[in-house]
């Protein structure tokens, strides 16, 4: 980003950056919010409509259950209080993309109100940061269609297959202070939504979009300044740059005395910069009202049960198992958990192959080159089973085949043949190691009289020297021997 506003680092010293986020995931339900019209992304324009999508005269909404129990479920990931009965409200701004000409939403009894959502991320002085951010509520409502300016001057063409996708709106508290806190909120918000199955997190499909609100104060200061708004934004780095561009803009207003508006501004990714596009509606002016044609909300005891119930584990809990109980360290576990697929990957692994680290070690090596090298496959995709993995771990921990033939000549031979069994494979090519101490240690002495020169040297301490021993044992072992084996006897031996 080219900063075109020349500022002191004195003077941007002097104020603080507050950030509130609203985030809108749209949930992955087989049907829209109050229609059955199929909910799916990348159909031909004006497919996946109806009658009710259409606000013809006389249809009347039906509310989707399921988008119901998916809202819940993310309040129930992020601690929130369940708002056990609630209604649905009309907000009276035109939209000219939603047929109806107003949006169905929830104003004064948002589904799921306060909680949290734990971060972690490095600081411009590159410090670890750790810190919740909190949420002030979480909202149902319908996402409206999609304008389309097909390069004329004049003509806007209006597709209505996403108008009334169910969408969650997630308002945080103005609590974030940098960039680099946004991008990390954005990022476990992403990682949350998939971990529970309710949204894709496909910024670029918009099926996860943000609206930046920003304001700047002097350090010290409590009261907030006027808050400017910025508009979907579909990408976490381009939330960063806005955050960025927009401190250093009303911090040169503030500096130059003159006024910030409360208004709506675009982010051009291009220029890295923002631009005006309307001074910014007060709540008034949507005039909520309750909505007449859709019943109230009521959730049971037995229906939270049952959500409660279906919840998966979150990334959170996970992490804190595979640290604490497994003993891997935090950067592990958080690649471990960074999609729900690798983390159930390796927490079955690591239960069959009885060994936590080795299991994490070869999903953080080779199953991950194996799903980097296939980006269309998830984990759950992974040839093998975690039983199967297992099998070739344990061959390498019980020291019958090397880690090294294991995961360059084994595994690649299974990865075609699924099938086949490890250790049949592995005696099929002579890959199994001799262990035998007794056995080797004549192949040791032989290779140690043959290179008695080379011995004098590493006992007058060329100690690099014991790589070139191991590795003629080896050779005359055809590659059976057990190197940590090869290595003891080699050791004894040269005092």
């Amino acid at each position: 980003m080219t900063d075109t506003l020349n500022l002191a680092p004195e003077v941007l010293a002097k104020y603080e950056i507050v950030i509130g986020l609203e985030v809108h995931c749209q949930l992955q339900t087989n049907t829209k919010i109050f229609a059955s019209d199929a909910n799916h992304f990348g159909s031909e324009p004006n497919t996946n409509i109806s009658v009710i999508t259409l606000a013809h005269p006389g249809t009347l909404p039906k509310l989707n259950k399921k988008a119901v129990e998916y809202a819940v479920r993310m309040g129930l990931a992020c601690g929130c209080s369940i708002t056990r009965n609630t209604i649905f409200d009309r907000k009276n701004y035109f939209y000219p993309d939603l047929p109806k000409g107003y949006q169905l939403s929830q104003d004064k009894f948002p589904i799921c109100v306060g909680g949290q959502i734990p971060v972690m991320y490095k600081d411009k002085q590159g410090k670890m940061v750790e810190k919740a951010v909190q949420i002030h509520h979480i909202h149902l409502e319908e996402d409206a269609g999609k304008s389309v300016h097909d390069g004329a001057l004049t003509d806007t063409l209006l597709d209505y297959n996403r108008a009334g996708t169910p969408l969650i709106e997630m308002v945080t508290d103005p609590c974030i202070g940098s960039a680099e806190e946004a991008g990390a909120f954005l990022t476990a918000v992403r990682q949350l939504v998939r971990f529970i199955d309710i949204c894709d997190g496909n910024m670029e499909e918009g099926s996860l979009r943000c609206d930046l609100n920003v304001s700047v104060r002097l350090k010290g200061t409590l009261a907030l300044g006027t808050k400017v708004e910025v508009k979907n934004m579909n990408s976490i780095r381009n939330v960063m740059k806005a955050v960025e561009t927009e401190f250093r803009r009303q911090v040169e207003m503030v500096e130059n005395g003159e006024t910030i508006l409360q208004e709506t501004r675009m982010f051009d990714p291009e220029t890295g910069e923002t631009s005006g596009m309307r001074v910014k509606e007060t709540m008034n002016d949507y005039r909520y009202f309750p909505e007449p044609d859709l019943a109230p909300v009521f959730i049971s005891d037995a229906w939270m049960a049952k959500i409660q119930d279906e919840m998966p584990p979150l990334p959170r809990q996970l992490f804190e198992k595979f640290t604490t109980k497994y003993g891997l360290s935090a950067g592990h576990a958080t690649t471990l958990t960074d999609t729900k697929e690798v983390a159930l990957y390796f927490e079955e692994l690591s239960t069959k192959a009885g060994n936590y680290q080795a299991a994490a070690n070869w999903v953080l090596g080779p199953v991950k080159t194996y799903l980097n090298e296939n980006s269309d496959k998830t984990a759950d995709q992974f040839p093998l089973s975690p039983a199967q993995l297992a099998e070739v771990i344990k061959l390498v921990e019980s020291n019958q085949v090397s880690h090294t033939t294991a995961s360059h000549k084994l595994l690649p031979i299974l990865l075609e043949n699924p099938t086949q069994n490890p250790l049949e494979v592995a005696k099929q090519n002579n890959w199994l190691q001799n262990s035998d101490a007794s056995a080797l240690e004549g192949i040791v002495d032989e290779v140690l009289t043959a290179m008695a020169d080379k011995v004098q040297e590493f006992k007058k301490g060329k100690k690099g020297l014991m790589g070139l021993f191991v590795g003629e044992v080896m050779k005359k072992s055809k590659g059976s021997a057990d190197p940590k084996v090869v290595n003891q006897l080699l050791g004894k031996k040269l005092g």
